[in-house]
């Protein structure tokens, strides 16, 4: 990939903007990280507007539990079938005939003489069904079994069928019983964006690859260093940007999903001290506040010397008046 030297500006947030020099050297160094891996970045030119993109890799950091939608958009999911429902499949003596394509698959034959002979003898078992005494209650049983177990089959079918469109959260896809989870703490999992999508977008990208129904309001994307140091994105802001400006290397900053209200930003300064023991910590405050005192003793002079000098002022007007 070739980089060429540029003198425009890139904008990187609200009105927040970088050399186009600077990113381009920013992105190479990221790309030389990544050589042989899909997590390289391409640029290209658009209309006049320098735009990057490609995969940016995400971290879990959730501490309340996501919901999942239940279905797809424009895909039902079929309910477990029930007892009533295997009735009115196999029912023969009130059909007459076997149910249509959608209840029964045709995919356990694939001889076509023998689907007809199925045929022919399901219309005549319907036939002779009002005919026949109750001697034949234990065949119109196993029935009722075969078919459930095809329409269960059929049920399995629609499921996989789903789990192709839909992308997995570590390998959990949506059930009855899992709908509702919290994703492990650290997990990763990318999306494919560029450089004129805002955070809030990124946001409703990712939650809508993994189909679930909560929000993109309550949650917000944080860079988190290993110091501790958490910056928190800005709706204005553009997450591949400020994925290239702070490195490629995620032993050392990671982007995070986290709630809104869960975390609190945590600035380089008070960063530097989170790590430290307790007695380290003890010790720092000891002697901020012996500096603090040392600073009020000296504010205290000093006005201290202010206030008798203007009252001393004050006295010789008041001796004097005539001296004004």
């Amino acid at each position: 990939m070739d980089y060429f030297p540029q003198s425009s500006m890139v904008p990187c947030g609200k009105d927040k903007y970088i050399s186009k020099n600077e990113l381009l050297s920013h992105l190479k160094t990221y790309n030389l990280y990544y050589e042989g891996q899909n997590l390289q970045l391409r640029h290209r030119e658009e209309e006049g507007e320098f735009i990057v993109e490609g995969l940016l890799n995400i971290s879990w950091g959730l501490r309340r539990p996501i919901r999942l939608q239940m279905q797809d958009n424009n895909e039902r999911i079929r309910p477990p079938p029930s007892s009533s429902s295997w009735h009115s499949g196999c029912n023969l003596d009130t059909q007459g005939s076997v149910p249509n394509a959608n209840t029964i698959p045709d995919i356990q034959i694939t001889d076509t003489d023998a689907v007809a002979g199925i045929d022919e003898g399901s219309s005549e078992s319907g036939h002779d069904a009002p005919q026949q005494p109750q001697e034949e209650a234990p065949q119109l049983m196993r029935t009722r079994s075969d078919v459930g177990v095809r329409r269960r089959t059929n049920r399995t079918v629609s499921d996989r069928r789903i789990k192709r469109h839909r992308f997995s959260i570590n390998g959990h896809f949506y059930n009855h019983k899992t709908s509702v989870f919290t994703p492990a703490y650290g997990s990763v999992t990318n999306v494919r964006i560029n450089s004129t999508m805002v955070t809030q977008q990124v946001l409703k990208l990712l939650l809508n690859k993994f189909k679930i129904e909560n929000s993109a309001e309550e949650f917000a994307l944080y860079v988190v260093h290993t110091s501790g140091e958490k910056q928190k994105l800005k709706e204005s802001d553009y997450p591949i940007i400020a994925r290239i400006l702070q490195g490629p290397c995620e032993q050392i900053c990671k982007i995070f999903l986290m709630e809104k209200d869960q975390v609190e930003e945590v600035t380089y300064d008070v960063a530097q001290y989170i790590k430290f023991e307790m007695p380290v910590l003890t010790s720092f405050i000891q002697k901020l506040k012996e500096e603090e005192d040392r600073e009020v003793t000296k504010l205290t002079r000093k006005y201290m010397v202010l206030r008798l000098m203007i009252e001393q002022r004050l006295q010789e007007i008041a001796e004097c008046p005539a001296c004004i």
